[in-house]
């Protein structure tokens, strides 16, 4: 099922982007095998396996990559593989014996990806970071937050996941595109650094033309323009206004009896104090429900702000499927759909070694290798 059946990919247990990327590729169909750690990992993620939402329908086998036997059967696994995923500091993947030249001497068809914060190059390559301080090199952390205020942390969806995940799993489809060309793999290397400032073409677009000033919180998409924020409501919740466009801004106005002269003048800036106020006040004058009454459903370009517990129960959500629940688990569907493929529902994520059995016989291990590679502490 999905539109990556057949497809095999051996992760290199890791935390944040990787995982993701894992699961988007299993999500639609590919064969996601997590190479763990025999040792506690320290990796940040649930104890209860079920609660892991970004591990799920993988299978994992547990290696001791720490002796060359482990090694050996990493490598023996990555021999059948087409992407392999490592998100290691630079450098530590070779010092284990897995990095791209090992791995491709015997696998010359494999695509290797490589997730980090900085990059396989570069002064910092080899530094310690996190999500903030990728996406603070780039722009984007100093263009969020409020006018006035300091940066705000838009979680870790900008670097891990929006710049790191997605352009992994990106570099990975385009990497397989060309192996049907030449036959060859190559080597992905995806920096969070890369990805978060890739996401933020356009407004260096913007900057350049004069369009965005760099002041935080005064600009047409960061909540500076009036009709592009959200605001109070009456029940202490909040609502979204997006009406950037002249006719859909027109019709919020109607919708919500503004003098005409804001639709007129939407985008003079001298008027954004006044239209703000209206906007503020108007919209703290009746509660978020009685708001989705009279808003949802037009092209006022308007939502409520729902909470994670409110957003799976949305009639729009619940029409599409857009959520699922596994082992009691409320999270996301797979993204995107397809017509002829669709994916397979997905399967709670593997505890550590679950299929560690299974996977080495998938491998051709025999029953005696892998009682000697457990008997050498080397599997578990």
């Amino acid at each position: 099922m999905g539109p990556l059946h057949g497809l095999r990919v051996i992760e290199l247990a890791s935390i944040g982007p990787g995982p993701m990327c894992g699961m988007l590729l299993a999500d639609l169909g590919a064969d996601v095998v997590r190479i763990d750690r025999l040792e506690p990992s320290g990796l940040g993620v649930p104890t209860d396996a079920r609660f892991d939402v970004n591990a799920r329908s993988r299978r994992s086998v547990a290696l001791g990559l720490k002796s060359p036997a482990g090694v050996e059967a990493a490598l023996r696994l990555i021999d059948r593989a087409d992407v392999l995923i490592e998100g290691f500091r630079p450098g530590v993947a070779e010092r284990l014996g897995l990095g791209p030249a090992a791995c491709q001497a015997r696998n010359p068809g494999l695509v290797y990806g490589r997730m980090t914060g900085f990059g396989q190059t570069g002064p910092l390559a080899p530094v310690a970071g996190h999500d903030l301080n990728y996406i603070a090199l780039t722009g984007a952390l100093h263009a969020i937050g409020p006018a006035g205020g300091k940066p705000l942390p838009p979680l870790n969806l900008v670097g891990d996941y929006g710049g790191g995940a997605l352009y992994l799993a990106f570099g990975l489809m385009a990497a397989l595109y060309e192996r049907q060309r030449s036959g060859r793999g190559q080597v992905v290397d995806a920096a969070m650094v890369d990805g978060a400032a890739s996401l933020m073409s356009i407004f260096y677009g913007l900057k350049s033309a004069g369009q965005w000033d760099g002041a935080r919180g005064e600009n047409l998409l960061d909540g500076g323009a009036p009709f592009y924020d959200t605001y109070e409501t009456a029940d202490g919740r909040h609502v979204s206004i997006a009406a950037l466009e002249p006719k859909f801004f027109a019709e919020l106005a109607r919708r919500l009896g503004l003098d005409e002269r804001f639709v007129k003048r939407q985008y003079d800036r001298r008027l954004w104090p006044e239209l703000r106020a209206v906007l503020t006040a108007t919209l703290r004058s009746r509660s978020r429900d009685d708001w989705c009454a009279a808003l949802e459903g037009s092209d006022a370009c308007f939502a409520p702000v729902l909470s994670m517990d409110e957003a799976p129960q949305h009639a729009h959500a619940a029409a599409r499927g857009a959520f699922i629940e596994i082992d009691g688990v409320v999270q996301p569907a797979p993204a995107p759909r397809f017509d002829r493929t669709p994916a397979a529902a997905p399967r709670p994520a593997p505890r550590v070694g679950e299929h560690t059995q299974e996977i080495l016989l998938d491998a051709g291990f025999s029953a005696d290798e892998i009682a000697a590679l457990r008997a050498a502490g080397a599997c578990a």
